[in-house]
């Protein structure tokens, strides 16, 4: 039987440009689809746990799998050396479209495989890397990541009406209940307190 395989990360991406593609391939090398399986799922869960691993389990000797490209089985390399190998193992051949490649039970198709699997994951370490120093060198530089203290609406709207809620404070009016009327934490309210004035004692 013919099996073919869609897998996209979130609910918000189509299956449908993938789904294209593989009819366009099967149509032109005279493929008939036994089976469409599709599922939203990140690729880095292990495959076991996905509907790619069900369809794999009821797959049989001289089944194929076809799918657009190598990376819609798994993320990483071990992950789809673990699949080919599974696959291997059962005479399931797998057709990878825009990679190109026949993933038979072969070894020149297990060393192609691997190369690419391996180029993938590297180039996604590479990727993370260059992250990380971009983030590291703003840091360095003295540039405040994330979303600066103090920036939301609610924030803005009690420093603006700050003397009233400084008044309520010194009538003794309980923290918590000035901060929920504010819509902040207790908290929150504390700690801009504090940063205007040394007489905290106030509201501890």
């Amino acid at each position: 039987m013919v099996y073919a395989y869609i897998r996209v990360s979130t609910e918000m991406q189509t299956y449908a440009s993938q789904e294209f593609e593989i009819r366009n391939y099967c149509q032109c090398h005279g493929i008939a689809v036994d089976k469409w399986v599709s599922e939203a799922v990140s690729g880095t869960k292990s495959f076991e746990k996905r509907t790619l691993g069900r369809l794999i389990r009821k797959m049989g000797q001289g089944d194929l799998l076809i799918c657009t490209e190598i990376s819609r089985l798994g993320r990483n390399m071990l992950m789809i050396m673990s699949i080919l190998n599974t696959c291997s193992s059962k005479g399931i051949s797998i057709h990878s479209i825009k990679d190109n490649f026949d993933l038979s039970d072969n070894i020149n198709s297990k060393i192609i495989a691997f190369a690419f699997a391996l180029a993938a994951e590297i180039e996604r370490i590479l990727i993370s890397e260059r992250t990380k120093e971009a983030l590291a060198l703003k840091k360095q530089s003295g540039i405040k990541l994330g979303r600066p203290h103090g920036s939301s609406k609610k924030k803005v709207s009690v420093y603006k009406n700050w003397d009233k809620v400084s008044q309520m404070i010194d009538l003794g009016v309980p923290l918590t209940h000035i901060a929920k009327k504010c819509g902040i934490h207790r908290n929150t309210l504390r700690r801009y307190y504090m940063s205007h004035t040394d007489d905290s004692e106030k509201i501890f």
